[in-house]
């Protein structure tokens, strides 16, 4: 799980904890409660595909975050699960993960 800040353009901010999930291709997914407590716009609909090769819907809404010691406008899905990021957040970023309890995870830009 990583820690960052989410938050809406008019500077209201919450810290998140996230799962990396590495088969999910979006941005940032997080629950319902999250998007109506920070007011997040509403930007349209995604249709994906799931890991189980179905598909569905996805509330799409835009967010910004500080990633990197940067504010950062992203779309962020609507999903009752764990927060997760996905793989076009770290796009762009080497991610390193020890794979043992309490391991460190560590996220640098790609120069």
């Amino acid at each position: 799980m990583i820690r960052f800040a989410i938050g809406n353009k008019n500077g209201q901010l919450q810290t998140l904890k996230a799962v990396i999930d590495t088969g999910y291709t979006g941005f940032l997914s997080v629950p319902n409660e999250i998007i109506t407590t920070l007011n997040l716009p509403w930007t349209g609909i995604d249709r994906v595909t799931l890991g189980d090769g179905s598909e569905t819907t996805f509330e799409v809404y835009s967010g910004r975050i500080i990633w990197d010691g940067e504010y950062r406008d992203i779309p962020v899905n609507e999903s009752e699960t764990d927060p997760l990021v996905g793989m076009s957040l770290l796009f762009g970023y080497d991610l390193r993960i020890q794979t043992v309890i309490g391991g460190i995870v560590t996220i640098e830009e790609l120069k």
